[in-house]
């Protein structure tokens, strides 16, 4: 094993503001606390919670890296004290408490998998952070069972084209929202059995028409959406609202909640505990890392750049054309 570097390239927010904050720069590398795993990042992956976090309005957590980034993929570099079960070299993904625009990245070892069989560092960098979320989210808080129906708004997101995915493959019925036709189309061809295009259109109207009322609403929207959504739920249905795309607040009946027995619950995966973290990666080491393993279900992905490149990342982002993931290599 070679002697680790005093030093890395990672990428810092100089300033919050646009794309142009992201600023490449020399660091230390983290230092490795005790049950963490240093990783060597090979890929990385751009989430919406890293734009929240350049603009300012996303602060880390208390103890986390002020560097941003929320998932890679590597290979194991060192390992903190009390950690088993990996040894230096190892293939692994993790989902980042912050830090993964960077050469190297440590963490918590429990939020760490194996990449499922047959998966290159890139596609294995593309899963924590959606499979994270659409797991404990729409499995373990929406409580979706095979049979039921389910309405995916952002079906064309990272979120989005795992959550139509998963929810196909463990049974259920999918309705989704997008922006535009050719949109639709690419989710359709991912499993969605009816795609309704949002703009200028009365999608509520559209999905009741074509459901009749689903089981489970995944909201990213929230806002003016978040009444519709509970409208269209069916009797003891689940809305879980995971983002504020729309805005924080809205105005709802609390008679419908009662009459129709609903559960409106919501998440935000990374102030989460490292146990609460532990458990969904076991959950998804059991029950989906199979589904990814047998070509089952994939990781999609739109465009990948350089880690250097990072501004332009986050103005594909920003931009909303993708269907799947925005990446970065190191």
């Amino acid at each position: 094993m070679s002697a680790l570097p005093a030093t890395m390239m990672c990428v810092e927010i100089k300033t919050p503001g646009g794309p142009e904050a992201l600023v490449p720069t020399t660091r230390p590398l983290p230092e490795l606390k005790p049950g963490e795993l240093l990783i060597k990042v090979a890929a990385s992956g751009v989430n919406r919670p890293d734009i929240a976090q350049r603009s300012g309005s996303y602060p880390p957590p208390k103890g986390a890296s002020d560097l941003p980034g929320l998932e890679a993929a590597g290979t194991v570099a060192a390992i903190g004290e009390g950690v088993t079960g990996w040894a230096v070299g190892d293939a692994v993904c993790a989902l980042t408490p912050g830090g993964s625009y960077a050469e190297y990245c440590a963490v918590p070892a429990p939020q760490c998998l194996p990449p499922p069989k047959g998966f290159d560092m890139l596609h294995a960098a593309a899963l924590p952070e959606n499979y994270f979320t659409v797991w404990h989210n729409l499995f373990e808080r929406g409580q979706l069972q095979a049979g039921e129906s389910v309405l995916i708004h952002g079906g064309a997101s990272g979120i989005g084209t795992t959550a139509i995915q998963l929810a196909k493959a463990f049974g259920a019925k999918v309705f989704t929202t997008v922006r535009t036709t050719q949109k639709a189309e690419a989710v359709t061809r991912l499993g969605a059995d009816h795609a309704v295009i949002y703009k200028d259109n009365d999608w509520a109207a559209e999905v009741k028409k074509l459901s009749g009322g689903v089981d489970v609403v995944l909201d990213m929207v929230a806002g003016e959406y978040l009444p519709k959504n509970l409208q269209l739920l069916k009797q003891d249905g689940r809305c879980v609202v995971i983002a504020l795309q729309g805005g924080a607040t809205a105005t709802i009946s609390a008679g419908i909640l009662m009459m129709n027995r609903l559960t409106l619950t919501g998440s935000t995966l990374r102030p989460q505990s490292i146990a609460n973290k532990g458990r969904m990666a076991e959950g998804l080491r059991d029950r989906v890392w199979p589904l990814l393993a047998a070509g089952t279900i994939r990781p999609i992905i739109y465009k990948t750049f350089a880690l250097k490149d990072a501004a332009e990342a986050h103005a594909e982002l920003e931009r909303a054309d993708h269907v799947g993931k925005v990446m970065m290599t190191v």
